[in-house]
Formats: structure tokens, sequence, C-alpha cells
């Protein structure tokens, strides 16, 4: 058996002659455009491991607190890779406007949109199937299904978001995983589990509207009588943003926002300390991600204005649409709801939050 070498563990013979476009020449403006795509697709490729590896840690029906900085750690290099693709933008726009429509036409009808691993990303960490943004008329994950079995390619690209159709979401791991967090001590299966979460809500809640009109009028007394109205509608309509938040029927899905509540308000507990840096990496993750998209929309207007997509979309219009979409909305929207440290409900049971020794 030969010796190893460097080459050969990265099969480079393979990997360097993939920059071949759709045949014929390659100018060296169309070199650099496949080989940063080429890229991006590279870092969606250990993306898509490192999210499917943290998902199925929190997927567990049990997982070890001594287990939750390994998913953070992953999460966290997710977030890191996100951070250097954002950076990579950088890269692709040393391609001046006019050097990229010297090649554009031979991208058409083929488009960035066509990324199946991006779809499959998207997949795994939760996007609802409802809050994709159309392709002019056209479904994204329809579009890739129409190419059926025409290429290798389109067969790979088929079969993989098929699969991922099929998988638990990382989303939905976290809610789950979310809905097991005890609250005033109190655990899922608890006798009075459901009292002990309404009783912690309630109280919080009550505390949230003594908050809220202490400032209203601190607000009044600097802005003027006269604001009270306007400024009491905006408040009160905070607070019942809250309420609705925090107050949903689906019991699982109270419990699961009471668990974020609790865990964001007393973050400093021991115990509470990675679930919160879990916590963080996501929101850090999905921030990235509308980072990515936003970038990638402000790279594509400024090669190319407004102008139709090579795929016939709306183009930058289309981009745009996509930096509204929110994987992990209740991460955010708890934001609302949090209350400074010394108007907390008292803890109950906050041995069982400390530290063991």
């Amino acid at each position: 058996m030969a010796t190893p070498t460097y080459w050969d563990y990265l099969q480079l013979d393979k990997l360097l002659d993939q920059q071949g476009g759709l045949g014929g020449e390659v100018s060296p403006d169309e070199l650099h455009f496949i080989i940063v795509h080429q890229a991006y697709e590279l870092w969606f490729k250990l993306v898509l491991s490192q999210l499917r590896l943290a998902r199925d840690h929190l997927a567990a029906p049990h997982l070890p607190e001594e287990r939750v900085p390994f998913v953070v750690h992953h999460l966290g290099r997710v977030n890191e890779i996100l951070k250097l693709c954002v950076d990579q933008f950088r890269v692709m726009e040393t391609l001046p406007p006019q050097d990229f429509l010297d090649f554009r036409e031979k991208l058409t009808p083929s488009s960035g949109f066509q990324s199946f691993q991006m779809r499959e990303m998207e997949m795994v960490l939760g996007l609802a199937e409802g809050q994709r943004a159309p392709y002019g008329n056209v479904h994204p994950l329809a579009h890739i299904r129409s190419f059926g079995e025409a290429t290798p390619a389109a067969l790979l690209a088929r079969a993989r978001i098929e699969a991922a159709s099929q998988e638990t979401t990382l989303r939905d791991a976290l809610i789950r995983w979310l809905a097991r967090t005890p609250i005033q001590g109190s655990s899922p299966g608890d006798a009075g589990d459901d009292a002990a979460v309404d009783g912690f809500l309630a109280s919080y809640l009550g505390n949230a509207e003594v908050h809220a009109q202490s400032g209203i009028d601190a607000l009044v007394a600097a802005l003027g009588e006269d604001e009270r109205a306007r400024i009491t509608e905006r408040v009160q309509a905070g607070l019942d943003a809250s309420r609705t938040f925090l107050l949903p029927e689906d019991r699982a899905a109270r419990r699961a926002r009471a668990a974020l509540l609790f865990i964001e308000s007393y973050r400093e507990l021991p115990l509470l300390a990675w679930p919160r840096l879990l916590l963080d990496t996501v929101v850090e993750l999905e921030e990235q991600l509308l980072l990515w998209r936003n970038r990638h929309a402000r790279m594509v207007e400024r090669t190319i204005g407004r102008r139709v997509g090579t795929g016939g979309s709306s183009g930058v219009d289309y981009l745009d649409k996509t930096t509204q979409q929110r994987i992990f909305p209740e991460l955010w929207a708890v934001r609302t709801a949090l209350l400074p440290r010394n108007q907390l409900p008292p803890l109950d049971a906050p041995e069982r939050y400390g530290f063991a020794g």
C-alpha cells in the first residue's frame, strides 16, 4: 500500500478537476464564480452534518446535562461557518458587473435558487413550507422535484429533499427539549405541573403589568400628560402580545414557552447556564442566516442591479423576501416579555437549580 499523502487524503486529483462548468472554455472570471459557489456548497455540507448532530442529541427522550455543551459546541461551529460564508461575499464582489455579464447567459436558466443543500438546511432547521418565499409562481421544493431524474445531480437533489422532508427538525427537537425544563422546581409528569406552570406565568404577567404602569408614568413625566393615551396604548399592545404569546391554548406550547421565559429570566442559575447558552447559540444561528441572506441580496444587487434572475425570478426582490423568514420566532418573541431582575417572581425550590456540591 502506498504511503498516504496530503493530496490523496483530500482526493485533490478529483476535487481540482470539478471546475469545468458546463464545458467549453472557462474564463478566469467564470472560474472565480464556480470556485466561490462550490466553496459555499462544501460549507453547506459541513453545516448539515453539524445541524443533524445537534438535532439528534436534542431529539433524544433525555438529554443529559453533560451533553448540552456538546450541542452548543457543534451549533457554535455552524455559526462560525455562517460568519465565514457572509464574509466570502467579499471575494464574490471582486467580480465586476460587466465581467459577470460576459458569461452570465451561459447559466440561464440555472440559478442559485436550485441549491438543494440550502433548501435541505432550511428543512433540517425547521422552516415551514408556508413560510417559503415563492420563486415567481413556483414553489421552491416543487421546482427541485420537477427535474425528476434528468441528471445524476437532479436525482441526488430530489432524493436529498425527499429524505429531509421526513426528518425531525432542529426546531421541533428544541421545542420538545424546552418543554422538559423544570419550572419553579416542577417537571412534566409531576403532580400539579400544569398548576405550577400557570402559577409562574400568572405571577410573571402580574409583575409585567406593574412594570408597564411604572414605565408609562416615567414616560408621561418626561413627555407630558397629553402623551399618556398614546403611550398607554403602545405599552398595552406589548403586554397583550406577551400574554398571547405566553398563554396559547396548546398545553405543550405553553409549557415550552414558559420554560423559555424561565431560562431567560433566571439565566444566572448554575443549572440553567448551559441551557441559556444553547438558546443564545440558536438565536445567533438564525441571526447569522438572516445576515447571510441580506448580504447575498446586496451582493446580487451590486452585481446585476434589479435585473431578472438567471432562473427567471424577480432577482433581488425575491432574495429580499427571504430575509423576512423566521424559523425560531419564539426565541425572539420572548424578549418582549422579559422583566428586570429585581421584578422577577421569587423562585420556588431554588436549590434544584444550584450547584450539586
